[in-house]
């Protein structure tokens, strides 16, 4: 049975090729964005890994097509031009 929750409107900023890759994404897996980030979330807090092999392989094609060449190197050391 589904859990019952609240939701919260937020303006979280993202750098911009990212967010076209989960645009992306949630368009391909049929999810809302925000649904894609709760289980990306999710997974990550239980240390899980979010995607099988072949959604990686959809985030790898997603990526060519946005330029969106940064990885988890680039974590928490990103600045705005």
């Amino acid at each position: 049975m589904p859990k019952t929750i609240q939701r919260t409107q937020t303006g979280v900023r993202l750098e911009t090729s990212l967010l076209k890759v989960l645009k992306g994404l949630a368009e391909y897996t049929d999810l809302s964005l925000g649904d894609l980030l709760e289980g990306i979330v999710l997974h990550s807090f239980e240390g899980k890994a979010p995607f099988s092999k072949e959604t990686q392989s959809v985030i790898a094609q997603l990526k060519t097509v946005y330029n969106c060449e940064l990885t988890a190197a680039d974590s928490h050391q990103l600045q705005e031009a």
